[in-house]
């Protein structure tokens, strides 16, 4: 648990909490019906956080860590429609905390995010799990896509 708990800290919390704390550092809460919506992001993006993050310990044994990776590969839950569900979660907090309050400077960090991962994950995160799970994983990967639900 202990793992778990470190990992989300370090990673999902600096990009979901610590930046946005930092960029809203003067922002109110916004026009209701924005707020409303915002709300509901942030609520469905931590769900999934939270189910990725149990997959990886339960199914995986592992984090969602680089440095603590999962000895199997998690191909359930979320994981049975887009590859990378943990990073959907992350973004959606991050689009609901920019609707939330408003936030120009959330939503750029949150395209950000997206375009850093975008990159991250076929240059180094994909190698990887062909490299720990071979065929499993390219036939997951040939059937699952990365980011959008077929």
């Amino acid at each position: 648990m202990a793992r778990q708990l470190a990992a989300v800290v370090l990673l999902p919390g600096t990009v979901c909490v610590l930046v946005p704390a930092f960029l809203l550092s003067d922002t109110g809460i916004a026009p209701w019906p924005l707020a409303f919506l915002g709300g509901a992001l942030v609520a469905l993006g931590l769900g999934v956080i939270v189910w990725t993050v149990s997959l990886f310990a339960r199914v995986g044994r592992g984090t969602l860590a680089p440095w603590d990776p999962t000895s199997k590969l998690v191909v359930r839950g979320p994981y049975r429609h887009v590859r990378n569900p943990m990073i959907s979660g992350v973004l959606t907090v991050l689009l609901g905390e920019a609707a939330l309050f408003g936030s120009t400077p959330v939503l750029i960090w949150a395209a950000v995010v997206f375009a850093v991962n975008a990159v991250y994950f076929p240059l180094v995160e994909e190698p990887g799990l062909r490299d720990r799970f071979g065929a499993e994983y390219d036939e997951y990967a040939a059937r699952t896509p990365r980011w959008v639900p077929r």
